[in-house]
């Protein structure tokens, strides 16, 4: 990846991730790596920025690589966390998000409903970034492919496969990996697919990179020589009364030594964490050298850094 400081035309918004085209997505790779191998260059990127975290949902790796990487560009933020209760339980939103254009540079927000953002977005005049909602999570896709561009050098063709609960995960790994031509697979038990909506949509985007959107019941015929295979958790924030039935459903599901010797021999494991070991992964392939969780992990700081350097400088 060539290192950039060149600012992206994008829009101010980060919601969904089909915000991004393809050309502005390897551009933005590029400035991530930049920014992660010269950090110095950005010491004072955001000095004098103030960005408020609405964090509905409780969060561990988000919540401290947005404020490290707020820190590290010389800005500040405020957390206000409203895991006990909705964001709009008190005043309606629009009214939050018009309050909170007078006072802070961008509104982090991890939330249930994706409406939540769009309501956020359309009546506050800051970048809005989606930090997690029950339909999408861009940063989190970001960080990953940027991980796979660093492992494999090169994203187009690359054989992608998810194995799981078509969930907001999936929905953003099938965006923006169409978007940056990988060929994805997904394997979901039957009445667990991902949104046809959002389906359709990465389909859209692959005709126009060459990238392959495939959806399967059979995990195995997703691994299949896969060079990245990827999971999440079965039931998702918010879906813990499903949990049991989920199980019985995702039988057959987990990655495991079994299943990831259907993959291509340099094949990577990726999670986007936190995992249920025993459930949707093994001990065996998490803490194996094929796992990759942990530089995932890390490269939320670099990306989300950027992202905040893209829609801000």
């Amino acid at each position: 990846m060539n290192g950039t400081t060149t600012t992206l035309a994008l829009k101010r918004d980060l919601l969904t991730g089909t915000e991004w085209s393809p050309k502005q997505l390897r551009s933005f790779f590029g400035l991530a790596a930049d920014m992660k191998a010269h950090p110095d260059r950005y010491r004072n990127a955001l000095a004098g920025s103030v960005f408020v975290l609405i964090f509905e949902k409780p969060s561990f790796r988000t919540r401290v690589t947005f404020e490290t990487g707020i820190a590290n560009l010389g800005g500040s933020s405020i957390f206000l966390d409203h895991t006990a209760s909705r964001l709009s339980e008190r005043e309606p939103v629009r009214d939050i998000a018009k309050n909170l254009e007078r006072w802070v540079q961008g509104i982090i927000a991890r939330v249930f409903a994706q409406e939540t953002l769009e309501e956020l977005a359309a009546n506050a005049n800051v970048p809005v970034i989606n930090a997690l909602s029950d339909k999408f999570h861009p940063c989190q896709v970001l960080a990953d492919f940027f991980t796979l561009e660093e492992r494999f050098g090169n994203l187009r063709g690359l054989k992608f496969a998810y194995v799981g609960d078509g969930n907001n995960m999936c929905h953003s790994l099938l965006n923006i990996g169409a978007r940056v031509g990988a060929h994805v697979r997904v394997a979901t038990p039957a009445g667990y697919e991902p949104d046809p909506a959002v389906v359709a949509e990465a389909k859209r985007a692959a005709r126009e990179t060459r990238a392959k959107i495939e959806i399967f019941c059979s995990p195995e015929e997703a691994v299949a020589n896969a060079q990245a295979v990827y999971t999440d958790v079965w039931a998702s924030m918010g879906q813990e009364n499903e949990a049991s039935a989920r199980e019985v459903a995702f039988a057959g599901y987990q990655v495991n030594e079994a299943m990831l010797a259907h993959a291509a021999p340099d094949a990577v494991f990726m999670h986007c964490l936190p995992a249920h070991r025993g459930l949707e992964v093994s001990d065996g392939v998490i803490d194996s050298p094929r796992s990759i969780i942990y530089d995932q992990a890390e490269n939320r700081l670099h990306v989300q850094k950027a992202i905040l350097h893209t829609l801000l400088v």
